[in-house]
């Protein structure tokens, strides 16, 4: 869940990073492409948000988040989006 504190962690990790609107239950933390600090979510968690709260079918949610989200590079700051895939691994 992204708080006020992760927001400032982010902020001074690289001013220049990124969120991804409406889906701040899904966020997860800071990952690291080469040393740019950047706001990391789950991929899983945001197709649960736009089902939970836009009513969409999973379907339409992945396609949804692959096409309006995932698809937009708005530069370095660009957020990333994990899928995991097992736990303890």
């Amino acid at each position: 869940m992204l708080t006020e504190v992760e927001r400032d962690r982010l902020a001074e990790a690289n001013p220049e990073a990124l969120l991804a609107d409406g889906f701040d239950s899904a966020y997860i933390g800071i990952c690291r492409r080469f040393n740019t600090a950047l706001a990391a979510y789950d991929y899983d968690k945001c197709i649960n948000v736009l089902m939970n709260r836009d009513g969409m079918s999973g379907e339409e949610a992945e396609e949804f988040l692959e096409f309006n989200t995932l698809g937009a590079w708005v530069g370095e700051g660009t957020p990333v989006f994990v899928k995991v895939v097992g736990a303890g691994l």
